[in-house]
Order: structure tokens, then C-alpha cells, then sequence
């Protein structure tokens, strides 16, 4: 039997490496300007972002209570449906059924079993996915609305994102990464806190 396992997880499941290490707060990137052009730019490391902005690492505390609760509502009606089906192929082989009517209601009763796990199985991938692009939502707005006020005083021409080898080389002094995890936190409130003191009340 087809064994029915919630996969969507996945993307989200590299977030989890969560950096216990954060930035301190006095730590300013040094200004940099390229002389050739006099263009002044920056960039921030994606990879240290996701790790250390409170933001991120409460998503992904939230998504992957989802996927674990998913994944394992969908284990227990696969288990359970794997078990029916190895029930009617007893009861066939040992020719349990007390007529062909019966055996035809079962089998239509088992393939209604499997079709509705196929169906709960797509509702919460759906589910996870529409969360997963929530989540990328509110972290591109909280991202360009910050650097929109913190460039308004550093004055930068351009800020890249750095994430693994997508730039092969930059200078450390063109790193504002902590700068900004700092701005981040400091205006974030807490989605966690704020719903464990609802439940408090």
C-alpha cells in the first residue's frame, strides 16, 4: 500500500538550525563606498537572518508544530486504512464474506477511506504551503519597511542580499547583517508571547 507521508515540511525544515548566538547590540557595520563609482552599498547574510531575527525563528517554531501535527494525523488514517485493507484481503482469501454484495461494499467503503485521505493530505499541504508564503510575506514587508527608515540616515545606493554562493566574494566591511538583525529585533513584538498571555487572560 501506498504509505501517505506529509512532505511539504520540507522547505520549511531548514530554517530550524536556529544560531543561539546573537548580534550585540552596540556592533555598527562600517560604512563602505566604492571608489570607483562612489556608490555606497551593503549587504546583509540571509543564512545568519533566519537564525538570529525572532521573527524567523518563531515561524519556524509555528510551521513545524503544523507539519508534526499534520504528519502525524495523516500516519494514523494511513495506518488505519492500511489496516482495513489488510482486514478485506483476509476476509477475501478465507472467504469471509457472506456474499458478493458484502465484499462490494466493503472494497467501495475502503477506496471512500482512501480517497478522503487523499484528500485531507492535499488540504493540509495546502494548509502548510499558504502558512509557509505567509510567513515570506511578513518577512520581506518587515524587511523592506526597516531598511526603508534605517537607509533614510546610512544613505546606501544598494543592499544585496548574501545567501550561500550567490555573491562569490564581498568585503566584511560591506556587511551591515548585524546592524540590521539588531534593528529587527528591537521593533519586533513577539508572536508567541503575546499569544501565551492571551491565554493567560
Amino acid at each position: 500500500m501506498k504509505k501517505y507521508m506529509f512532505f511539504a515540511a520540507a522547505a520549511i525544515v531548514a530554517l530550524a538550525s536556529c544560531n543561539n548566538e546573537t548580534p550585540k547590540m552596540d556592533e555598527q557595520p562600517v560604512a563602505a563606498e566604492n571608489n570607483a563609482g562612489g556608490m555606497k552599498i551593503a549587504y546583509v547574510e540571509v543564512d545568519s537572518l533566519m537564525t538570529q531575527y525572532e521573527f524567523c525563528k518563531e515561524f519556524t517554531l509555528i510551521l513545524q508544530k503544523k507539519s508534526n501535527n499534520a504528519r502525524n494525523t495523516l500516519n494514523q488514517k494511513g495506518q488505519a486504512l492500511q489496516s482495513a485493507m489488510q482486514n478485506f484481503q483476509q476476509k477475501l482469501n478465507n472467504n469471509g464474506f457472506t456474499s458478493r454484495e458484502q465484499a462490494e461494499g466493503q472494497q467501495a467503503a475502503i477506496q471512500r477511506q482512501q480517497q478522503s485521505l487523499q484528500e485531507l493530505q492535499a488540504r493540509l499541504e495546502n494548509e502548510l504551503a499558504s502558512e509557509t508564503a505567509k510567513y515570506n510575506e511578513g518577512l520581506r514587508d518587515s524587511l523592506q519597511h526597516f531598511l526603508a527608515a534605517y537607509n533614510k540616515d546610512k544613505k546606501y545606493d544598494l543592499i544585496l542580499t548574501k545567501q550561500g554562493d550567490n555573491i562569490l566574494y564581498a568585503n566584511k566591511r560591506f556587511d551591515i547583517t548585524n546592524d540590521v538583525i539588531n534593528g529587527l529585533n528591537k521593533h519586533y513584538k513577539s508572536t508567541l508571547k503575546t499569544e501565551a498571555k492571551e491565554e493567560k487572560k
